[in-house]
């Protein structure tokens, strides 16, 4: 089978749908699928500030690479690109001509994939990644009509598609609240389990000792944004700093928030209580997760997170906020759910699992059984099922 992917965000641009484009690809192109992918083409600083070369990734023999040209767009991440559509990028398809069309998002991108279903007669697969309320906050203007016009546009686009998926059932959900009818259902990202599994704690210990952790490190990894709150966790370390002199905030990622975060860091007094280090290469991204001892995550934009999938894959327990995506993958049996802005109580649940070692490896266990089925040769296997079902419904009409 050959699939066109388009997807208004790809390597090298920092974010979890990057992840889950990439692992996704390569199982597909290893299960013998021919995968072309359309997405915009980056600058040589979005490859430096993403810590890899400026170079195009490999992502196996089957999986081909198209890139369209794109302008600067503002985002957290400061790589974002703007596809200028020109509905006519079928063209150049036709040769190659798809059996899916699988659309990621509903910009730029998104619409040449929109315009190539209609013209080359394909059926078009689509996934909701992202809140659109989230990304409208970084445009000129904002406010609830805004919200409003553009949920009713993210559900008029998904309509075009015969089937339609996300990583969590509440962006659904919230489509079908502003007029999406279409068949829909819930299928995860992958997770990297290869490169994210738990360590014994001498190997522990020698990773904390390569970044200058403490012997207590509370993890977040992601976009600095400000949809992420991540000052709502560097609050709660500030009420802990007495009661775990030791603790280590380590905090990995870029973005725009970053200057505002370490202001913040300054004024509550933090010291080298709190670390920043920037983005990190694959192979470190992975030992600073199993250098930590508890992962939180205070966002209130999830439509799954992979960073928290992989700290349950790391083996650590997670504590996140009540938003989202977060309460349908954090339980009681793998971590703690507090509300939005909860500091106090994110601090109460950090002193806790630092007080109970115990209970963080019993927490740990049970996130890393929970991942187990989110493995990237597992969600391929639901890919190509769903595939094939699309294509025997679209053959029946």
């Amino acid at each position: 089978m050959r699939i066109a992917m388009f997807a208004d965000n790809f390597y090298p641009e920092l974010s979890g749908i990057t992840d889950s484009l990439l692992e996704s690809a390569r199982e597909l192109g290893g299960l013998g699928h021919d995968v072309d992918f359309y997405v915009p083409k980056y600058t040589p600083r979005d490859f430096a500030l993403y810590n890899v070369p400026y170079e195009e990734i490999d992502l196996g023999r089957n999986v081909t690479i198209h890139r369209i040209p794109s302008l600067k767009f503002p985002a957290p991440t400061q790589q974002g690109r703007m596809v200028i559509p020109t509905f006519l990028r079928w063209i150049g398809m036709r040769k190659n001509k798809p059996d899916i069309i699988h659309t990621h998002l509903f910009f730029g991108a998104g619409m040449e994939a929109l315009a190539a279903s209609k013209f080359l007669k394909v059926p078009l697969v689509g996934t909701n990644h992202t809140p659109i309320t989230e990304f409208l906050q970084y445009g000129p203007v904002s406010g609830k009509l805004l919200d409003k016009l553009g949920l009713g546009f993210v559900s008029w686009y998904y309509n075009k598609c015969e089937q339609i998926t996300a990583p969590s059932q509440g962006i659904l959900d919230e489509m079908q609240q502003h007029g999406f009818n279409k068949s829909c259902r819930v299928i995860s990202n992958p997770v990297d389990l290869q490169n994210f599994f738990p360590v014994s704690e001498e190997v522990r210990i020698e990773h904390k000792k390569e970044f200058e952790l403490s012997e207590f490190t509370v993890l977040y990894t992601g976009r600095l944004a400000v949809e992420k709150h991540i000052d709502v966790l560097i609050r709660a370390v500030g009420l802990l700093k007495d009661k775990i002199p030791q603790i280590t905030f380590a905090i990995t990622g870029h973005g725009d928030a970053e200057a505002s975060l370490k202001q913040l860091a300054e004024e509550l007094q933090l010291g080298g209580m709190v670390k920043f280090f920037g983005t990190l290469s694959v192979e470190d991204h992975a030992k600073i997760y199993k250098a930590a001892d508890v992962f939180a995550i205070a966002s209130t934009a999830e439509t799954q997170s992979l960073s928290l999938m992989k700290a349950m894959a790391a083996g650590i327990p997670a504590i996140g906020v009540n938003a989202r995506a977060l309460p349908e993958y954090i339980k009681k049996e793998n971590g703690f759910i507090l509300e939005p802005g909860d500091y106090q109580g994110i601090a109460e649940k950090i002193l806790f699992l630092f007080e109970n070692p115990e209970k963080r490896k019993e927490l740990g266990a049970r996130g890393i059984a929970m991942v187990q089925g989110y493995s990237p040769a597992k969600i391929a296997a639901e890919w190509n099922q769903l595939y094939k079902e699309v294509q025997l419904e679209c053959k029946s009409k």
